[in-house]
């Protein structure tokens, strides 16, 4: 769980779109997640679906509170807290998690963070528990504490690379429950 110190300690705007080096927990207990924001990052039917079950069979069954937000706050306080888009991460990975509005004077929350993943078809149980997973601050198995490798099992849906259909796994489950 971030922060820990194999990672920047500090939570900040991504500009890069998703570098990969900066990690957040979300602001609060309630999550909430938008995905139909049209145009370019729209995302298909098939994989609305894909973050819909991860949502309701991986978060929601952990302390955050889960809930759709069909008309999105973008700006101010109170934004969205996950805005999934489709299209080509910059990081050139599968998917990818960035914060745009790191919380001022906290250094571990961010109140509104985006999740790109392919789209077409790409959006799996697997990748959306995995992205979804930073944005509330669970990390890669070698950025944790203690050090395990990235396809140890008890990483659930944190391993790299992730199985399509991996769900939250219990440990998972421990450490997003004991921050939220």
């Amino acid at each position: 769980m971030y922060p820990v110190r194999a990672t920047d300690p500090t939570c900040r705007n991504d500009p890069e779109e998703g570098d990969g080096v900066v990690s957040c927990w979300t602001d609060n207990t309630t999550m909430t997640y938008y995905m139909d924001s049209g145009g370019d990052y729209e995302l298909e039917s098939e994989d609305r679906h894909a973050v819909d079950y991860s949502m309701a069979n991986d978060f929601r069954t952990t302390d955050l509170v889960v809930t759709y937000d069909s008309n999105p706050t973008f700006s101010g306080s109170g934004e969205t807290d996950i805005i999934y888009q489709e299209g080509n991460p910059a990081s050139g990975s599968g998917g990818v998690t960035w914060c745009n509005d790191a919380v001022d004077g906290d250094g571990r929350r961010c109140d509104q963070q985006y999740i790109r993943i392919h789209g077409g078809g790409d959006y799996t149980r697997g990748l959306v528990c995995h992205e979804t997973g930073h944005a509330v601050g669970l990390q890669h198995g070698n950025n944790s504490l203690p050090i395990t490798g990235n396809t140890n099992g008890a990483l659930g849906c944190m391993q790299t690379p992730v199985g399509s259909s991996e769900p939250l796994g219990s440990n998972n489950k421990f450490n997003i429950n004991a921050v939220y």
